[in-house]
């Protein structure tokens, strides 16, 4: 199970940092392991906001791009999403997740619980 954190609410044009942590039973298997942030609005489907591979690649939805940025730290079994000049419209709850696949198609093969994100106007 991954562990989410860093939500809550902010005014537009503000930041907040998610973490995301694999518990220590999966250690031997999370550097080998791409991941990645998703995103569920409410009444939406979840959609992939960014990903990040084991050596480090990223890609990110459009509607992101140049706002977040992806990361991780294998020594410390996380990932981390920066989140700037937010907006109402990345409101949802941020999933982490262990992903197969490349960056045209990322397939989720593990989930945390979320964590909630509100952006205010």
């Amino acid at each position: 199970q991954l562990v989410e954190s860093g939500g809550g609410w902010v005014q537009a044009g503000g930041s907040l940092r998610l973490s995301c942590k694999a518990p220590r039973d999966i250690l031997s298997v999370f550097a080998p392991s791409d991941m990645a942030w998703y995103r569920q609005a409410p009444g939406k489907e979840r959609d992939l906001v960014a990903a990040i591979t084991s050596g480090g690649a990223t890609n990110y939805a459009d509607s992101v791009k140049g706002r977040f940025t992806i990361s991780r730290d294998n020594s410390r079994r996380s990932i981390y999403l920066q989140m700037d000049n937010l907006n109402p419209d990345d409101t949802g709850v941020y999933y982490c997740a262990k992903v197969r696949g490349n960056s045209q198609s990322w397939t989720p093969q593990t989930w945390g619980q979320g964590t909630q994100v509100t952006v205010s106007s």
